[in-house]
């Protein structure tokens, strides 16, 4: 019997040993992968028992997916880890924890999520008397179907989730699953139920929530939900307290003496969830208050807060290149693109699209290229049409709403093919389109900024058809939708078409007392085309009241912002990534290197310098 145990004592020896070896090789500086690798596999020569087996298929299934490229053997080895760990009771760490990290595996490696979905919803099923593991594969098991779109199977893995938590009492891990289910019921438009959730959760926040450290994390998440919310609606002045809490909550988080994300969530188990590190949470918060000062027509705001956070996620690369700062950056980027385009800087913004196509392109399986193909089409199709290549813009409009399942995104598409029509005097068309919006958003929720952008475009037909009467009806329309939510690029772009309209039945004082406020507006956004369009109406306006002196000074500012788009507009045709324009489908061609395209191509100057008689408008 003393022999037995002595060649087991012996045995338990050398396993330690060689997981001290092992460890000892893998912390190294720089690690040795090959010897700690070595070290794992000399223990399976000594026969093990099954959970040390286990335990060690694991340890070399991390160890190859982190350090090496060799998948192939992490799948094996997580496999052996899993089929050994299965069965067996009191091994729930090992157990669940190869369940995630093969699930893992398979995502990065499969062609479908299906294999992930199923090894996870096996672990689930297995892990209900174990709160903490059945809590976090549910949230790992959601996340996938959210990423596959599959909205309702993930808002339902969350509900139980809370019901999980909140039998268990953990009150934190509740308010978490809850405002994960209310970010997905937004992406859902599921307006009333996003409302009655964040309702819920925002009281158990101010009641339930005694660590005062967890409650601020935890209203960050909240009021990044509530800010995006009311932006979605396009309620860029509601929303300001939100924004304004957000942005000095994220204040509290990065001080100083604020403790490390370790010390306040390492305590208990059930508190070890969070949904974003500090770090990215300053990064996200800049991201919507840019996509709030764009909205709300501050492009010079937009444009600090864009370079703020583009350096922030470069320094956070540099530690540690995690795949949502791809998301973020593209996403800035996005935004970015339009404030270039609404200030008359096309050649920057096709530029910043090429970036924005560059991240998508280096995230493995183009994940991210599938999720913002069509915003890129969309993007080209905007600086297609700012360039006046308009057939170029159609087709990139065209395979934007075709791509896309977001129905904000396909109306925003629409609303700017409606005006590539108008322009290209496609009545028919036209009228396809505005006849196919009105029908898709009268009776459903759409943000209010598009849907007054609706109304701004109906305005500009009604205008084109000389129905003036019907125009000022629509722009009114539009002008209350603006002015209720400070939406400033929508109120300076109808009150500058109000004051053509007026100009056009011979209000010359109704005119003037429109353009004025537009042309004010547009330079504090500032909106070039608008400053474009008011300063040829200002010349019109002042030549009919024989005031030469002021209609000396429009004509001069209408020359001045001429020459700065035609200047604009050769830089861009010679730019390399003009050739964009010709992306329709697959991987979006690499520009860096084209060669640049002829100045014959660029528009003839009646294109870019409209009489008063020829605006028309874009939007952004």
């Amino acid at each position: 019997m003393s022999t037995t145990n002595t060649a087991a004592a012996s045995q338990d020896a050398c396993y330690i040993s060689l997981l001290g070896l092992a460890e000892y090789f893998r912390t190294s500086q720089p690690p040795n992968v090959k010897k700690c690798i070595q070290c794992l596999q000399a223990l399976f020569t000594f026969t093990p028992p099954s959970k040390v087996e286990a335990r060690t298929h694991l340890q070399m299934g991390q160890i190859l997916m982190a350090y090496t490229k060799n998948i192939d053997m992490a799948r094996q080895h997580l496999e052996k880890a899993w089929n050994i760990a299965e069965p067996l009771m009191n091994f729930d760490d090992v157990k669940f924890d190869t369940a995630s990290v093969l699930a893992q595996l398979h995502l990065q490696t499969d062609q479908s999520s299906h294999t992930a979905k199923a090894m996870l919803r096996r672990a689930v099923e297995l892990s209900q008397h174990n709160v903490y593991w059945h809590c976090k594969l549910l949230l790992q098991l959601s996340q996938i179907h959210a990423s596959d779109r599959e909205y309702s199977l993930a808002s339902e893995l969350l509900a139980v989730g809370a019901e999980s938590a909140e039998e268990a009492g953990a009150t934190y891990l509740k308010v978490l699953f809850l405002l994960s289910r209310a970010m997905i019921l937004m992406i859902e438009r599921k307006t009333n139920d996003v409302l009655a959730l964040l309702n819920t959760a925002g009281q158990i926040i101010d009641n339930n929530i005694p660590n005062p450290h967890q409650k601020e994390y935890l209203k960050v998440f909240f009021l990044v939900l509530q800010v995006c919310y009311y932006l979605a609606l396009g309620q860029v002045k509601t929303v300001k307290p939100s924004l304004k809490q957000l942005q000095m909550s994220i204040q509290t988080i990065m001080a100083p003496n604020w403790p490390t994300d370790e010390a306040i969530f390492g305590a208990n188990q059930l508190e070890m969830f969070v949904w974003l590190p500090k770090e990215q949470l300053y990064v996200l918060v800049y991201l919507v208050t840019v996509s709030h000062s764009m909205m709300a027509g501050y492009m010079d705001k937009a444009q600090k807060y864009t370079e703020k956070a583009l350096t922030q996620i470069e320094k956070l690369k540099m530690q540690e290149d995690k795949p949502i700062l791809s998301v973020f950056k593209v996403i800035l980027l996005e935004h970015i693109v339009m404030c270039r385009m609404v200030m008359g800087n096309r050649e920057l913004a096709i530029r910043e699209i090429a970036a924005a196509r560059d991240v998508c392109l280096a995230v493995p399986h183009r994940s991210l290229l599938k999720r913002h193909s069509a915003q890129l089409h969309c993007l080209i199709g905007l600086y297609s049409m700012s360039t006046s290549f308009f057939e170029h813009a159609e087709r990139q409009f065209l395979v934007c709403v075709n791509e896309t399942t977001e129905r904000d995104l396909k109306l925003f598409a629409n609303l700017n093919l409606a005006i590539i029509y108008l322009r290209t005097k496609r009545d028919a068309d036209l009228k396809q389109i505005l006849d196919a919006v009105s029908t898709e958003n009268t009776h459903t929720y759409s943000s209010q900024a598009l849907m007054g952008g609706f109304y701004y475009v109906q305005g500009l037909h009604a205008f084109h058809k000389n129905s003036f009467h019907e125009a000022k009806r629509f722009l009114r329309e539009t002008l209350k939708m603006a002015n209720a939510e400070d939406l400033n690029r929508l109120t300076s772009c109808s009150l500058v078409l109000l004051s053509h309209v007026f100009l056009s039945i011979g209000n010359s004082k109704e005119s003037m007392n429109m353009v004025t406020p537009a042309m004010q507006l547009a330079s504090k956004i500032p909106d070039i085309h608008v400053q474009l369009w008011g300063s040829a109406i200002l010349k019109d306006l002042h030549r009919m009241s024989k005031d030469a002196q002021h209609e000396k000074d429009a004509y001069a500012n209408h020359v001045k912002y001429s020459e700065n788009l035609i200047a604009d507009q050769r830089k861009c045709v010679q730019s390399a990534h003009h050739e964009l324009v010709n992306w329709f489908q697959g991987d979006p061609p690499v520009t860096s290197g084209a060669a640049a395209l002829i100045l014959s191509e660029i528009p003839t100057t009646s294109a870019l310098q409209p009489t008063t008689g020829q605006q028309f408008g874009q939007f952004y």
